[in-house]
């Protein structure tokens, strides 16, 4: 059962009892993530995640890892489209602890042109190895969004330009604090091994006297589905085969959820496990692709605010044209927005989703991140626990339904295209 409450400083609170585990998670979820990020700042709210590891007022650099590891527990942050979270799971005795831990650098993390200075280098060097010097980096997350959208929230480098980056200033950084990290713009969620009354008054002995500040107004970043296809090349020197990547705009999970389920389970039709659509079609039959994989979500499914996008992706052999790709995933996608999938089909899938749903939330760390995800994007964190009900009432008409709002919509494409390919094409 949730449990939910909300501190007179405006902080949200939910908590997840679980008897069955000796363990306990605390999550804070920042409701700031790519899309807010000020233009000329690409990738401001992944270097502000760097920055509240290094320290607050109450604690030097490190003394968070420390406390954690000697609890035997462990923690971590992640940047999001739409929201940034910190977590941590350790053994029940050890809740205090978490809770000071995560209020203490919510209150005053230690912004220095130091610690500023030193995390710069740090992403600098994190895009170099994820992005910059690695086959395929970025693909398709962040070479697609801007084929198929417009707007800065949707479009820019989540992971940031060097420039940009390197121009961040310690105003900058006090300037987001204040803005996003106000008590009332995050939400904390504790789970496992919790007495329920006994926690809310720990939660209120540790946030409650975090001062309240305003809270930012959210932005809709909502714009038009391109009326139609708009393609890109884009050269990569590490590539060993070429690629490409198709992205179509999602249904508002806010608003219809069972269109974007709808769309969850299109995606593991085409794509999951070899007797997936596009596995038979492209990698078995045609052996056209070497590689081929469809999501609902850009970065995951159900983690994000509208617009998400649908993403079909396929690495090829350079002698394939990549038309004769795109043009098969259209034949299976007219194939299914035609007739659906048959009910066994489907029903695979659903089994699929379920198991991987249940296997999820049977780690506290998984199934808190989920939940608390869930009920700041969306305000129903229930919707972790009803998923694997919710998708098996799904019907192939629906999913053909998607299919066919695929077929009807504009998209994005784009084509990696090797180095070693673009010198024989000159």
């Amino acid at each position: 059962m949730l449990h939910r409450t909300t501190l007179p400083n405006g902080l949200r609170v939910l908590l997840v009892p679980d008897p069955a585990t000796p363990v306990v998670g605390v999550a804070v979820h920042v409701d700031v993530g790519f899309r807010s990020e000020p233009q000329g700042r690409t990738g401001f709210a992944h270097l502000f995640e760097h920055l509240m590891f290094q320290g607050s007022e109450s604690l030097e650099k490190l003394a968070h890892f420390r406390h954690v590891q000697s609890s035997g527990g462990v923690f971590n942050g992640s940047t999001h489209q739409d929201y940034t979270d910190y977590f941590e799971v350790l053994p029940a005795a050890a809740l205090e602890r978490a809770l000071f831990l995560e209020a203490d650098r919510l209150r005053a993390p230690l912004l220095t042109a130091e610690n500023l200075r030193n995390q710069v280098d740090v992403v600098k060097e994190e895009i170099r190895l994820n992005v910059l010097n690695r086959p395929y980096g970025g693909f398709p997350w962040i070479l697609l969004p801007p084929v198929l959208d417009d707007t800065f929230p949707n479009a820019h480098n989540g992971y940031g330009d060097f420039s940009e980056l390197e121009q961040a200033s310690l105003d900058d950084a006090a300037a987001f604090f204040d803005t996003y990290y106000a008590p009332g713009n995050a939400q904390v969620t504790v789970a496992g091994f919790i007495d329920v009354d006994e926690t809310l008054a720990l939660v209120e002995k540790h946030f409650g006297d975090i001062p309240t500040r305003p809270t930012p107004v959210r932005p809709s970043f909502a714009e038009p589905v391109p009326g139609a296809e708009r393609r890109q090349i884009v050269p990569d020197a590490h590539a060993p085969l070429p690629a490409l990547a198709m992205g179509f705009r999602l249904p508002d999970p806010g608003a219809d959820l069972d269109g974007y389920l709808a769309h969850m389970l299109l995606a593991s039709v085409l794509g999951d496990g070899e007797a997936a659509r596009l596995q038979r079609r492209l990698v078995h039959s045609d052996g056209i692709v070497t590689d081929v994989s469809a999501s609902a979500g850009l970065m995951g499914s159900l983690d994000a605010r509208d617009p998400d996008t649908f993403t079909v992706t396929a690495v090829h052999p350079a002698a394939v044209d990549p038309d004769r790709v795109l043009g098969a995933v259209d034949e299976e996608l007219e194939k299914l927005a035609a007739q659906g999938p048959s009910i066994d089909e489907l029903a695979r899938q659903v089994a699929r989703w379920s198991a991987g749903a249940h296997q999820e939330n049977d780690r506290v760390m998984y199934r808190m991140l989920g939940l608390g995800a869930r009920e700041l994007l969306y305000g129903r964190a229930e919707i972790t626990d009803e998923l694997p009900g919710r998708l098996a009432a799904v019907t192939p008409d629906q999913v053909r339904d998607a299919a066919a709002s695929l077929r009807g919509a504009g998209r994005g494409v784009l084509l990696v295209e090797p180095a070693a390919f673009q010198e024989e094409s000159a």
